[in-house]
């Protein structure tokens, strides 16, 4: 089978749109990308899965494969999976770490460990991701169980977008969380990205 391209990246969804801006700086014409639906992140359990399949069904048509993913929830399953494969992924717990940065995600948690965050994707899809998947839409007495511990909401920006900002201000409000918003752009992820590709082209 001819390979369409040297280096495929599989993505959760919900940062497809960085991984694609990231690609278009770098110029990465040998990359492609294949992206899973962020709403696995409603049942982690199964990310593992769908990244491994993935991961097999592209093995004959890639030199290298690489998985733009956090544990994501997964309790370290995810690195599992990926270690017997070969394949190495972002570092990180989920997409907060390396789009804000780990030392500033760490200390957020460190100065109110009751924050909720939002990027530009998941501010986007709040209703259907946040709210619709939790059941709250249709049982308005659950917000409190899943939200009663929290105290903020951290909108980490990758854009600067007035629309977006007040889409994730109404997600706060709707919450009953104090509102932040923190510019990150796409953070760690471009010289991740950046050095994946470089070891995947030239092995350094």
């Amino acid at each position: 089978m001819e390979k369409s391209a040297p280096v495929l990246v599989i993505t959760c969804a919900a940062i497809a749109r960085e991984v694609n801006e990231i690609k278009k700086l770098g110029q990465w014409s040998q990359m492609d990308l294949q992206a899973i639906t962020a709403d696995l992140h409603a049942r982690p359990e199964k990310i593992p899965a769908a990244v491994a399949d993935k991961i097999d069904k592209a093995r004959d048509q890639y030199d290298h494969i690489f998985v733009a993913y956090g544990d994501c929830g997964t309790s370290g399953e995810l690195d599992r999976v990926l270690e017997e494969k070969g394949v190495k992924r972002l570092p990180g717990a989920h997409c907060y770490d390396f789009l804000a940065g780990r030392e500033n995600y760490e200390q957020m948690q460190e100065q109110e460990p009751g924050t909720f965050y939002l990027t530009d994707f998941l501010a986007q899809h709040f209703q259907r991701l946040v709210i619709e998947i939790l059941g709250i839409d249709r049982h308005p007495e659950l917000l409190e169980t899943y939200f009663g511990n929290y105290t903020r909401l951290v909108y980490l920006a990758q854009t600067d977008s007035d629309e977006i900002t007040e889409i994730a201000r109404a997600a706060a409000d709707q919450l009953g969380l104090r509102f932040e918003r923190k510019f990150t752009g796409m953070g760690e992820m471009v010289p991740e990205l950046d050095a994946a590709m470089q070891e995947a082209m030239w092995g350094n």
